[in-house]
């Protein structure tokens, strides 16, 4: 995002956070899918494939959320603190919305 944007928006602290909130989210969909799919598969071959990319899924999901963590952006053992984070990203996107 353009750095003046960023500044008269507000969203400079929260860039990398939405980004890597929407990394995540993805990631978690695509575990959920290759699963999926390792059900429905019809020969050893294909549920050989999509096990391994699951795997490899599974260690991006884990890259992506110590980021998160270690950042301060993801507090998946702390429910209140992820809420207060969540509702303080709620309120800041409220707040744009209103300019």
């Amino acid at each position: 995002m353009n750095q003046l944007i960023e500044k008269i928006t507000g969203m400079a602290p929260l860039t990398d956070q939405v980004i890597a909130t929407d990394i995540l989210i993805a990631a978690k969909a695509e575990i959920k899918n290759y699963a999926l799919a390792i059900t429905e598969a019809a020969t050893p071959e294909v549920r050989n494939t999509l096990t391994q990319q699951l795997e490899e899924a599974i260690q991006f999901h884990l890259t992506i959320s110590t980021y998160m963590i270690d950042h301060g952006f993801y507090h998946p053992h702390n429910t209140k603190e992820q809420l207060t984070l969540d509702m303080k990203t709620a309120q800041t996107a409220l707040n744009l919305n209103m300019n």
